[in-house]
């Protein structure tokens, strides 16, 4: 019985936020006017961190929520992408209600294989079966001709969304290809938001909090996992699909386990175990790897991006553990204190 309530205890749902959706939403009208105002580049940029935001969610599901370190997540971002290459007509546009749903269901089909038997290990063992799945993945697209190989391929033509003869969405012009990936973020928030609130989300969290106490209420915990893993992967298999479409190119380094490295390092960079966290950590590392590897500020040494940027990484992270999402906890903290002050000196 106490085993029973302390599993229960495990899984309560933390006290709600009042208007917790005001930040989230303000943040969403803010990038939906942006392009009104910024150059293509600037527009292609933060295209970029809206694709790479996705991509971080759908892993911060598996690492902050569930308490699974995968470093094999590349592998579903990267499949997903060499199916929308591959399913893509040469002649003309290819239908978003078809590439969409085949590269995201590729994604999760391979993430249930990867999970099925990952799942079955655990701690660093887990890390090393994924990232030895994720290898398997690269390998196989780069050493054969299946996606061009080590050159990768090309897209003719991005997907479409035709109606009879009208065109809705034609992901090949640049506004529309914004905002269809904004509302894809928007989505994916949106849904982890409602895991998160749920009972499923809340079996995820007593699993990262104590597995073996939940398993001894009674809960499958083998199966909450592999559900958690292939909807990360599926997610993934969006961010994917949005890449693809976005650079019109695919190539094998999109499964590499630099990439899984990287999105990992967003969403510590941001804060474990915040959906917010993990959006900020993809803008943080994006326009950092950016303002590191810009020949007009640091000239030659911009080639040696990765030596600042991993410099930066180690700062953050040793004086702010709680990520960059840490930052409004402390602000909040010094401001209490000096409220504090202010009302003590008053009262003298």
């Amino acid at each position: 019985m106490s085993t029973t309530i302390l599993a229960s205890n495990a899984v309560m749902p933390a006290a709600p936020q009042r208007h917790h959706w005001l930040l989230p939403l303000a943040v969403l009208v803010l990038l939906a006017v942006l392009p009104n105002f910024l150059s293509s580049y600037m527009q292609d940029l933060v295209l970029r961190i809206v694709v790479y935001a996705i991509f971080a969610l759908s892993l911060e599901l598996l690492v902050g929520t569930t308490g699974l370190v995968s470093l094999g997540h590349a592998a579903f971002f990267g499949i997903a992408a060499y199916v929308t290459g591959l399913a893509s007509p040469e002649a003309e546009a290819g239908s978003i209600l078809k590439l969409l749903p085949l590269a995201m269901l590729a994604a999760g089909a391979y993430a249930l294989v990867v999970g099925a038997l990952s799942l079955r290990t655990k701690g660093v063992y887990f890390i090393m079966v994924t990232l030895a799945f994720a290898q398997m993945a690269y390998y196989v697209f780069h050493d054969t001709p299946i996606g061009g190989g080590s050159d990768g391929m090309y897209l003719t033509l991005r997907p479409a969304l035709v109606i009879g003869e009208t065109t809705l969405i034609d992901l090949d012009k640049g506004r529309h290809l914004y905002f269809f990936a904004l509302g894809s973020l928007a989505f994916t928030f949106a849904l982890l938001a409602l895991v998160q609130r749920s009972r499923f989300g809340h079996a995820l969290a007593g699993i990262r909090i104590n597995e073996q106490r939940m398993r001894a209420a009674g809960y499958q915990t083998y199966w909450y996992k592999l559900a958690a893993f292939v909807l990360a992967g599926v997610l993934a298999g969006l961010a994917g699909f949005l890449m693809a479409t976005k650079n019109g190119t695919v190539n094998p380094e999109m499964l590499s386990w630099h990439e899984s490295g990287a999105v990992l390092l967003m969403i510590i960079l941001g804060g474990l175990g915040s959906l917010r966290g993990a959006v900020i950590g993809a803008a943080a590392f994006v326009l950092l790897k950016e303002f590191y590897s810009s020949e007009a500020i640091f000239g030659s040494f911009a080639l040696r991006w990765q030596l600042t940027l991993g410099l930066t990484m180690i700062f953050f992270v040793a004086l702010l553990p709680k990520g960059l999402i840490g930052l409004a906890s402390i602000g909040g903290r010094l401001g209490r204190s000096q409220t504090k002050k202010t009302a003590a000196g008053a009262e003298q």
